[in-house]
């Protein structure tokens, strides 16, 4: 494929062009992502600023779940942005807490606005992760890694003895893969990885275009940790967790934006308030 042998070519990965990857080997394009409403009686998905606005009003009531001490997982994306603002004013006001960041840009921010942090190093268990989500579903998995922290986000929320996760109503939804499903992989045999990754697609009932992140400069997109994304519209997933479990066993695959099992709530911010979904 001219992809890979583009990135063989090349000192850096950031410099490939824009191109898809199709199991083929022929250009692909993503669907467009687009959300169910599960829980909120909506016909539509709610303007840019009534989002914005029941992004941090999920991330306020997260705020209730704070104590003082805690060692906290802190976010990455637009709603955990609200909450590490927010907890950011309490810490002004005195609330004693030490936060472990899932990204370089939620350290900065953190940094920024002077929420003490810490690391796993330090501290390897932590009381309580507060996050977004780019998908929900009734049984609280989730899809994530839009922001591209995937990886160090579930470290985070695997060390956590409980996770929180924040977000607008038009997360949730009756079933995950609408939102194209990352997966971090290494840029050494990618052709081969991408292979891997449809067989286990076609084995878990799944099928759909695999596309290689870029930035919105047109260089390929490189995690905090060195590593690619490939963005798999699928559509809908049948079986979450069997696709979890196919793709953990890929080699080349470093990480899946699939978080089974680890939010204990959900913060649901809508049009008509705010309700906490909890995991029994």
């Amino acid at each position: 494929m001219a992809l890979f042998a583009t990135l063989r070519a090349r000192k850096s990965p950031r410099h490939v062009r824009p191109e898809s990857i199709a199991g083929d080997g022929k250009r692909a394009v993503l669907p467009p992502a687009r959300h169910e409403h599960g829980a909120f009686p909506l016909s539509k998905a709610p303007a840019a600023q009534d989002q914005d606005a029941q992004k941090r009003e999920a991330a306020r009531r997260a705020l209730d779940f704070i104590r003082p001490g805690m060692r906290l997982g802190l976010g990455t994306g637009s709603t955990a942005a609200h909450f590490v603002d927010l907890l950011a004013e309490k810490v002004k006001d005195g609330l004693d807490i030490v936060g472990v960041p899932t990204s370089e840009a939620t350290r900065a921010q953190a940094e920024k606005l002077g929420v003490p942090l810490t690391t796993l190093d330090e501290e390897d268990e932590l009381d309580l992760t507060v996050d977004g989500a780019d998908e929900v579903d009734p049984a609280l998995n989730l899809i994530k890694g839009g922001g591209g922290a995937l990886l160090r986000e579930k470290i985070v929320a695997a060390a956590s003895r409980e996770m929180i996760v924040v977000a607008d109503e038009s997360k949730y939804v009756k079933r995950l893969g609408r939102f194209p499903l990352p997966i971090e992989v290494v840029d050494f045999g990618l052709g081969a990885t991408n292979h891997a990754i449809k067989t286990v697609f076609k084995a878990s009932g799944c099928d759909g275009p695999i596309r290689l992140r870029h930035r919105p400069d047109g260089h390929v997109f490189v995690t905090d940790q060195g590593h690619l994304i490939l963005d798999a519209g699928l559509g809908a997933i049948p079986d979450a967790r069997r696709l979890a479990q196919g793709l953990s066993e890929v080699p080349g695959v470093v990480e899946h934006g699939l978080f089974i099992g680890l939010a204990r709530r959900v913060i649901l911010a809508g049009s008509g308030g705010v309700r906490i979904i909890e995991r029994p």
